[in-house]
This record gives C-alpha cells, structure tokens and sequence, in this order.
C-alpha cells in the first residue's frame, strides 16, 4: 500500500502565499510523475501542476508564473510553492502519484482558503 499525506493547507489571505507538501509512505515502486490537482465545490477536479522524475513540469494556465513545484525524488515528497493567491483558487488540493506500472494514488486532500 502506497499513502500519500498532504500539508500546509490553512487560510490566507488573496494575494498571499501558501505552501503545500506532500509525503510518500508504504510500498513504494518508482514514481514517474507526482503533482498537484484541486477541486471546488461544484467542480471537476482540475491539474495544478505536475512534475516528472526527469525534471518535466506541466502547470495550469492558470498559475503560471505564480505557484512552483518541486520534488525530492530520493523522498518521494513533492511540494507546490503557491503566491499571489486568489479567491477563486480556494479548494481542497490533492497530492497524485504515478508509478512505472500505472498506478494512480491520491492523498486524502488539504483545505486551502483564500479569502478576499
């Protein structure tokens, strides 16, 4: 069993800054990709950000050139560095994982809040 335990949620101010982390435990085979995803009440959940083992990143629109993700291969923790926060980025964020077989997993989510 893989478990991933997000971080760092919490309430912030928009405009702010918030600093998500993510923790690979268990039966761990090599990651290939691990990222970032959120969801809103009433919304898909959506990519924030992902980052592959060989150092490829693929962010949202959205929050290019405002959130930053980085990971620690060697810890299989992975980290999303989030400025300029807005409103409407308010959701719960997801840690993902995909290993060399395929296998998906997710973390159980962190709340962030971002008021206006």
């Amino acid at each position: 069993q893989v478990q991933l335990v997000e971080s760092g949620g919490g309430l912030v101010q928009a405009g702010g800054s918030l600093r998500l982390s993510c923790a690979a435990s268990g039966n761990i085979f090599k990651f290939n990709a691990m990222g970032w995803y959120r969801q809103a009440p009433g919304k898909q959940r959506e990519l924030v950000a992902a980052l592959t083992s060989g150092g490829v990143t693929n962010y949202a629109d959205s929050v290019k050139g405002r959130f930053t993700i980085s990971r620690d291969n060697a810890k299989n923790t992975v980290s999303l560095q989030m400025n300029s926060l807005k409103a409407e980025e308010s959701a719960v964020y997801y840690c993902n994982a995909r290993d060399s077989r395929g296998m998906v997993y997710w973390g159980k989510g962190t709340l962030v809040t971002v008021s206006s």
